[in-house]
């Protein structure tokens, strides 16, 4: 890591953090093909669409079995889901924060978790962010996937088959990843005001320095709304490889987009993505980059900060402009 990408409060990309392709005019359909390859599934999209292909072929109650509401097979999804973000999100913490296999290399912000704060359960940030994240997460997002599981088997809800309508499941994979983020735009937007901000997402907001932990670290009633993302499949034809990858998607990999570090090193030399720089900024300014990179909704609202000096001094402006 070389000084220019260093600040004192921590690392920081050297490159402004810009939109995709998708969005470019006139198009650039090689440049958007090998953004969608590259850097929206690779790596960490095709890892959670192969986990939700074998969670769904080994891990999953029979959809037989799923027809009734039962306690039995929900609190088998319940234990699935747990020990799921419990292998992604330990590992990288352990990885990060136990060993501290690189320091502070690639780390947004040089500080460690906090092990003795008043705004912590037990004063200590990890042990807050793991209970909240199991007791509370965990529970919401495996109700709701239990719920869409008993409706898609129970024929309450459109089905949607791999053998009659592959082109149609393939693309919804990819939909998976742009209806997560638009809707995470959007209830979080919602979570940003007043009452709810005060009575429930300011929980999640405590962690202005995020670890692997934090990802789903939020209030009961935070993970109400934010977990609603499952609904979408209540109207649309999809398959429960979809539900599950729903359920991935928004409860595991914000463990990896929170982690802290902007890369992960392996083997000394092997680098795979992780932290995001802009989600990072929404944690330290509060009220700038809402969404998410894919969904590139900021940039129409206004609340894209894309990591600059620059954008730091417009951000500034508009804050003492809204304050005058």
């Amino acid at each position: 890591m070389t000084d220019a990408t260093v600040t004192r409060v921590g690392y920081q990309p050297p490159d402004p953090i810009g939109h995709p392709p998708l969005y470019d005019w006139p198009p650039r359909p090689v440049a958007t093909l090998k953004w969608l390859v590259t850097d929206l599934m690779f790596p960490w999209g095709f890892f959670f669409t192969a986990l939700a292909v074998m969670t769904w072929k080994w891990l999953t109650p029979a959809a037989s079995r799923m027809q009734a509401l039962s306690p039995g097979w929900m609190g088998l999804i319940w234990l699935r889901n747990a020990a799921m973000l419990t292998i992604v999100a330990g590992l990288l913490h352990w990885w990060l924060y136990t060993r501290r296999s690189q320091d502070l290399e690639y780390k947004f912000n040089v500080r460690w978790p906090a092990t003795d704060s008043r705004k912590f359960l037990w004063r200590n940030q990890v042990k807050d962010n793991v209970f909240w994240s199991l007791a509370s997460g965990v529970t919401v997002w495996s109700l709701y996937e239990s719920l869409t599981m008993w409706l898609w088997a129970d024929g309450r809800i459109p089905h949607a088959e791999w053998g009659s309508a592959p082109v149609y499941l393939g693309l919804l994979v990819l939909g998976v990843f742009f209806w997560g983020t638009t809707h995470f735009y959007l209830n979080h937007r919602l979570l940003h005001w007043g009452p709810l901000y005060r009575g429930a997402h300011e929980l999640h907001h405590r962690n202005t320095n995020t670890g692997p932990w934090t990802g789903i670290s939020m209030h009961p009633i935070e993970h109400l709304v934010y977990f609603t993302v499952f609904l979408l499949w209540w109207v649309v034809p999809a398959h429960p490889v979809i539900f599950i990858m729903t359920g991935f998607f928004n409860g595991i990999s914000p463990s990896i987009t929170h982690s802290g570090f902007d890369e992960v090193i392996l083997g000394g030399r092997f680098r795979i993505t992780a932290g995001d720089q802009f989600h990072h900024l929404h944690h330290r300014y509060f009220e700038v980059n809402y969404g998410n990179t894919p969904t590139p909704l900021d940039k129409v609202f206004g609340t894209w900060h894309d990591g600059t000096p620059e954008a730091h001094e417009q951000f500034k402006d508009r804050r003492r402009a809204e304050k005058a």
